[in-house]
């Protein structure tokens, strides 16, 4: 009975005709130089396959062996749905041993924006320091701020809103001796913007103010 059972199932699995749905890898070639995506791009993408029974039991069990099928976004502004047929043919040449028979989705939408990148200017807020000093002392030289500029890059619409100068501000009070410290930059924390650097440093010395004798 067991021999005829195994045997009754490498039969079975030898015959073609049979469909699955599989998941494939998929890349999505564009060029990121000048767009981003405003939504997450899919990884995958559910096929219904069809072919032997030892075909689809391979990829039913290890579907990570796919290799990425590559769909090339050639207008990123105007492509705002993948086209399945296009992405059909494309899983069909790598395919070699299966049978495409359609993409399984209800809606493949792309997003992309124009990429932007702007310069900040960085300047010390010099009223607000000298509120942060303790009584009778003062700044005593040049307040120094490192690096001087920084860089936001993100989607169009999110970047072409900010400002060229951004005004940093120091935390504490009544501070006495000289001042040399780092500081968290918290202006920009959309996940889509990228910043050149998160902290920066700011630095400048501290002088009392001796009473008349």
């Amino acid at each position: 009975m067991l021999a005829a059972s195994l045997f009754w199932l490498l039969n079975a699995l030898n015959k073609d005709g049979y469909s699955l749905n599989v998941n494939y890898p998929i890349r999505f070639l564009y060029n990121d130089s000048l767009y981003m995506p405003t939504t997450p791009l899919p990884k995958t993408v559910m096929v219904n396959v069809s072919g032997s029974g030892w075909n689809l039991l391979g990829h039913s069990w290890i579907p990570f062996r796919s290799p990425s099928v590559d769909y090339v976004v050639r207008n990123p502004l105007r492509s705002s749905m993948i086209n399945t047929s296009t992405m059909a043919a494309s899983l069909g040449e790598q395919a070699k041993n299966l049978r495409i028979n359609y993409v399984v989705a209800d809606t493949l939408e792309l997003n992309f924006e124009p990429r932007m990148v702007r310069t900040i200017q960085l300047m010390p807020d010099s009223l607000q320091i000298g509120r942060a000093l303790a009584p009778r002392f003062v700044v005593a030289s040049l307040i120094n701020i490192r690096p001087r500029t920084i860089t936001v890059e993100g989607p169009r619409r999110l970047v072409q809103g900010i400002s060229d100068t951004l005004i940093i501000r120091i935390p504490g009070k009544r501070i006495a001796d000289n001042y040399d410290e780092e500081i968290q930059i918290n202006n920009f924390r959309h996940p889509k913007l990228r910043v050149s650097a998160s902290r920066v440093s700011v630095s400048f010395e501290v002088g009392e103010l001796l009473s008349p004798q």
